[in-house]
C-alpha cells in the first residue's frame, strides 16, 4: 500500500465505522497498554504517528502530565478530523503528516509512539529512520503490530468467510497488511536499517476482544476497514451480502451474542 492509496483507504464512512466498532473491539486494550509504557518513560514531548481516530491520543492526554506536549498525526485527513471531533481531555497538537517524511526537526521528541500503523508503511526502514531522526539521543520508539491472522480470531474468521464469496480471487487485505508484518527478525532488521542499533525488545500480548454481536463484528471488518474497497472492487453491490456472510460465519463459530475472540500483537520498544 503506497502513500496515496493508504490515505484514500481510510476515507468516506470508514473513520466513523472504525471508531464505532473497531476501537472498542480490538484497539482500546492495546492503546491502554502502550500508553502505560509511554507514561513510564516520563517524557516531556511525545509524537504519535498513524494516530487514526485518536484511540491512543485520548489515553495519552488523560495519563501524561499537563506539561508533557503531545503531537498527534495521521496521513489520512478524514481520520484525523474525526479524531479531532472526538476531542481529548486536554489540548494536544493535531497535524496531518506522512510517517515517511515527518515535518519535524531532528531530535524534537523524547518518545515516538505508533499503534498498529507500521504495517501500512510502504518502506518500513524509511519510516523507522524518520522516527529515529526526530527522537532525541536516548529517546524511545514504541509501536505495536498485529501477530499472524491465525492468532486473531475474528479477522481470520471474516477473511475465511470472504473467500467463500470470491474463491477464485479472495480478498487478502487483512492477511497481507494488518496481519502481514509480524516476523520479529524482519522487524528487527528494518529497525536496524532505520538506525535503531541499540536495545530492541518485543513483548507478545494476547487479549480477548468482545463483539456486541456477530453483525457488529462483520460490519467492523467488511465496512470499517480497507477490505471494504477490496470487496467493492470485485462487486460494487456486494457489501451488504458480504457483511451478512461474515456475520453468519462469526455466529457459527462464536455464538449469537456477547462474543469473544482471541487477539494477539507484538509490542516493540527501540531506544535511539
Amino acid at each position: 500500500m503506497n502513500t496515496s492509496s493508504g490515505e484514500r483507504a481510510f476515507a468516506g464512512p470508514i473513520p466513523q465505522l472504525y471508531e464505532r466498532y473497531l476501537v472498542p473491539m480490538i484497539f482500546d486494550g492495546y492503546a491502554r497498554d502502550i500508553t502505560r509504557r509511554v507514561a513510564a518513560l516520563a517524557p516531556s514531548s511525545v509524537l504519535e504517528i498513524a494516530a487514526g481516530t485518536g484511540a491512543v491520543t485520548r489515553h495519552l492526554a488523560a495519563q501524561l502530565p499537563a506539561g508533557t506536549s503531545i503531537v498527534s498525526t495521521d496521513l489520512s485527513q478524514p481520520m484525523l478530523e474525526h479524531a479531532m471531533s472526538l476531542g481529548t481531555s486536554r489540548p494536544v497538537t493535531w497535524r496531518q503528516a506522512d510517517a515517511m517524511k515527518l515535518p519535524f526537526a531532528d531530535g524534537a521528541f523524547d518518545a515516538v509512539v505508533c499503534q498498529f500503523g507500521a504495517m501500512f508503511f510502504p518502506d518500513k526502514a524509511g519510516a523507522f529512520s524518520e522516527a529515529y531522526r526526530v527522537l532525541r539521543p536516548g529517546g524511545t520508539f514504541l509501536f505495536n503490530v498485529w501477530d499472524r491472522i491465525e492468532d486473531n480470531e475474528f479477522a481470520d474468521c471474516v477473511t475465511q468467510a470472504m473467500a467463500t464469496l470470491f474463491p477464485a480471487d479472495p480478498p487478502r487485505f487483512m492477511v497481507k497488511v494488518p496481519h502481514g508484518y509480524y516476523d520479529q527478525t524482519q522487524i528487527r532488521g528494518a529497525l536496524a536499517a532505520g538506525g535503531f542499533t541499540g536495545a530492541i525488545t518485543f513483548d507478545t500480548i494476547a487479549m480477548q476482544s468482545l463483539g456486541e454481536s456477530p453483525r457488529s463484528v462483520a460490519v467492523a471488518y467488511c465496512q470499517g476497514t480497507p477490505m471494504r474497497a477490496e470487496l467493492e472492487a470485485r462487486d460494487a453491490g456486494i457489501l451488504e451480502k458480504a457483511t451478512d456472510v461474515a456475520a453468519s460465519a462469526i455466529e457459527d463459530r462464536f455464538g449469537p451474542a456477547g462474543i469473544t475472540g482471541k487477539i494477539q500483537a507484538h509490542v516493540v520498544v527501540a531506544t535511539r
